[in-house]
């Protein structure tokens, strides 16, 4: 069994969990590797052993940056990126496990996360802001104007047409409004665009942040490493430390950690995330048959 008690002994996680008035949830890239999204190794050379052979990519993450010489080659690439991770996937286990725990209750999910897995697994679109854009979306390379577009009919066609690690040249994507060639919908410069969809959940999020503001309210981190720890890390930490009646959780294999200023509202689980969260549905189901037995 895992330590799913707070540093400070006196409550559980399940305990946290169901007496909170509100879940905020904070997810990174260790929630989708623990579904089995991982970006290098077996899964890796399955789907670009051609890419490795001719480049030396060694996984998918930078790939992502490699400098193809063509067009044609770089949507190879990203079709095939973006339809093993986007389109050729089903709901992971935690992202199902996660829903089970907090479905009915107040929640809101904060994520860098760009695969959908929240989506697939039935979360309520209203209640996610995807900071770091979507696999899903494409934008124009220059940034012309704060629009993003449906890639999946494209995307698709892309894998199925390419040859010797390049598509049809006919297939390039181009902006409807220069002509520049779009691009992936992923921040990463100042080219990102955040379009209508994004503000819109940029406010549901701040407007969520806000009500609950001096509420009981668990701060649930989840696979969120040290990449942009602004986003989500940094920002529960110091939401907590505001606010006395708040607790924080921090689950994730091999970089749980907790600041000593909010170490008394807060719980450290180092392990899988998955693991975790099907210990912590056990308990919870048991809670409620030995409720119903009263």
């Amino acid at each position: 069994m895992l330590n799913l008690k707070t540093t400070n002994g006196q409550k559980s996680l399940k305990d946290l969990l169901f007496a909170a008035d509100a879940i905020l949830i904070g997810a990174g890239a260790g929630l989708s590797a623990s579904s089995g999204l991982t970006y290098s190794g077996e899964r890796f050379e399955k789907n670009f052993a051609d890419f490795h052979r001719k480049y030396g990519i060694s996984d998918m993450y930078s790939g992502g940056f490699y400098p193809f010489d063509t067009l044609e080659e770089y949507w190879a690439w990203w079709s095939r990126h973006i339809y093993v991770n986007r389109y050729d996937v089903t709901p992971g286990r935690p992202y199902t496990g996660l829903l089970e725990l907090v479905e009915g209750k107040d929640y809101f999910v904060l994520t860098t996360n760009v695969d959908h897995q929240f989506q697939l697994a039935g979360f309520d679109k209203k209640r996610l802001f995807y900071t770091q854009g979507d696999y899903g979306l494409w934008q124009c390379s220059r940034a012309c104007h704060n629009k993003t577009y449906d890639n999946e009919d494209s995307v698709r066609r892309m894998v199925a047409e390419q040859q010797n690690m390049k598509i049809p040249t006919a297939l390039i994507p181009r902006c409807p409004v220069c002509s520049a060639p779009m691009t992936m919908n992923l921040r990463s410069d100042n080219t990102f665009v955040q379009d209508e969809g994004w503000y819109r959940a940029a406010e549901r999020y701040e407007d969520f942040v806000r009500r609950h503001k001096n509420l009981s309210v668990l701060y649930l981190e989840l696979g969120v490493g040290m990449n942009t720890p602004g986003i989500i890390k940094y920002n529960f930490w110091q939401q907590v430390h505001a606010n006395p009646k708040a607790s924080y959780v921090c689950i994730n294999k091999g970089e749980a950690y907790i600041p000593r200023e909010i170490k008394g509202q807060s719980l450290c689980v180092d392990s899988d995330i998955g693991e975790a969260l099907d210990e912590l549905i056990i308990l919870s189901e048991r809670q409620s048959e030995n409720s119903g037995i009263r």
